[in-house]
C-alpha cells in the first residue's frame, strides 16, 4: 500500500520549509502568492489531502511564541526574559524560552526546534559568530521574528530591531562623569567588533572628543572578573585615569569589587558608571550609577509590539529605539546620603 504524502513531503518537493507549508495550510498573508502557488501546486501533484482534524489538534500551538536569550546568567537579560514571558501570558500566548549562551551553533538548534513545533513567532536577542545562518533559517521559515537589545543581522526589513539607544546612553554618562569633576576617563569593557559596543563606544567617543580629551579604550569581556582586574591595574598602572564609562553593570560591579579589595573608593577617588540599572546596582556598597532603559517597560513594549504583528499582520517599523536615562548614585556622586 502506496504511504500517503506527508506535509514534510510536500516541503521537499517544492523546496520550502515545513513551516512554510502550514503557512500555507492556515492561509497566511505572510506567505507570498508565488509560493502560495507553488506550494498547492505540489500538493495536488502529491496528492496531499490536509486533515484538518489532525490540525485542530495541533492548533494548541498557535499562540506558542519563541523568546531565544544569548546570556540568562546576566540578570537584565533575565529581567528582560521574565517580563516579556509573563506579558506573552497575560495574553494568552505559550512561550519557550531558550537560553543560548552566546552560542551561535546551539543558537541554530533551538531556532530550528522552535521552528518546527509551529512557533508562532519569535523574540531574539542574538548571540554573536556565525549567526547568518540561524536568521537565513528563519527568513526561510517566514516566521516573525523581532531582534531585541542587539542588532546582529541587518536585514532589519525582514527582522526589525527593538534596541535601547546605547549611543545616547553613552553620551549622557561620559558627560555625567565630566560633570563630576572626572579628568581623564577611560571606557571600559565590551568586546571590540559587536555592534552593541560600537554604539556604546560611539557615544563615549563623541563626548569625550566634544570635551577635547583623549579617549582611552580598554575593550575585554563583558564581565564581573574583567572589571575587577582592570580596577587594580588602573590603580597600579594609570593612576590619572579618575573616571570610567563601563560597557555594562557587571563590568562596573567588578571595577567597585577591585577598588574595595584595595581601599580605593568609587564616588570620592574615582567616578565610575555601569550601564543597564540592573537591581543589584542600588543595593550595592556604594551604589553604582548606571544608565537605565527602564528594562521592564522595555520588555512589555517589545511583547506588545511582536503580539501587534503576530495579530494584525502589520510588521513594525524596522529600527526603533527606546529610551535611556542617567541613574546617578554615589559611585560617580561621591555622596554617601544618596
Amino acid at each position: 500500500m502506496k504511504k500517503r504524502p506527508t506535509i514534510i513531503d510536500v516541503a521537499q518537493a517544492a523546496g520550502v520549509s515545513k513551516s512554510t507549508v502550514s503557512l500555507v495550510l492556515q492561509e497566511s498573508p505572510l506567505v507570498k502568492a508565488e509560493t502560495v502557488e507553488l506550494v498547492r501546486k505540489t500538493m495536488a501533484q502529491l496528492g496531499y489531502v490536509y486533515n484538518r482534524a489532525a490540525a485542530n489538534l495541533r492548533s494548541a500551538n498557535a499562540g506558542l511564541i519563541g523568546l531565544v536569550i544569548n546570556d540568562l546568567r546576566n540578570p537584565f537579560f533575565t529581567e528582560f526574559a521574565t517580563t516579556a514571558q509573563m506579558a506573552f501570558s497575560a495574553k494568552g500566548y505559550a512561550t519557550v524560552l531558550a537560553n543560548t549562551d552566546e552560542d551561535t551553533s546551539l543558537q541554530l538548534q533551538v531556532v530550528g526546534s522552535m521552528i518546527e513545533h509551529g512557533v508562532s513567532g519569535i523574540l531574539i536577542s542574538p548571540s554573536y559568530g556565525d549567526e547568518r545562518l540561524c536568521f537565513d533559517l528563519l527568513a526561510r521559515a517566514q516566521v516573525p521574528t523581532m531582534q531585541v537589545l542587539r542588532h546582529v543581522d541587518r536585514r532589519c526589513d525582514l527582522f526589525p530591531l527593538f534596541a535601547p539607544d546605547n549611543h545616547r546612553g553613552a553620551i549622557l554618562a561620559t558627560e555625567h562623569l565630566l560633570d563630576a569633576g572626572a579628568k581623564k576617563i577611560a571606557f571600559v569593557g565590551g568586546l571590540e567588533g559587536r555592534s552593541i559596543t560600537d554604539e556604546r563606544l560611539s557615544g563615549y567617543l563623541e563626548a569625550i572628543q566634544e570635551a577635547g580629551l583623549e579617549p582611552i579604550r580598554m575593550l575585554g569581556r563583558s564581565s564581573r572578573t574583567f572589571g575587577r582586574e582592570t580596577a587594580i591595574d588602573l590603580s597600579e598602572n594609570h593612576p590619572d585615569i579618575d573616571g570610567a564609562v563601563c560597557f555594562n553593570d557587571l563590568v562596573a560591579l567588578g571595577m567597585l569589587s577591585g577598588f574595595n579589595q584595595i581601599g580605593r573608593q568609587a564616588g570620592r577617588d574615582f567616578k565610575l558608571i555601569g550601564f543597564d540599572d540592573i537591581e543589584e546596582c542600588s543595593e550595592v556598597w556604594p551604589k553604582l550609577s548606571s544608565v537605565s532603559c527602564d528594562i521592564k517597560d522595555f520588555a512589555a513594549e517589545a511583547a506588545v509590539t511582536m503580539l501587534g504583528w503576530l495579530e494584525t499582520a502589520k510588521k513594525p517599523e524596522p529600527v526603533r529605539r527606546g529610551g535611556v536615562e542617567l541613574v546617578a548614585r554615589m559611585s560617580s556622586l561621591g555622596n554617601v546620603s544618596i
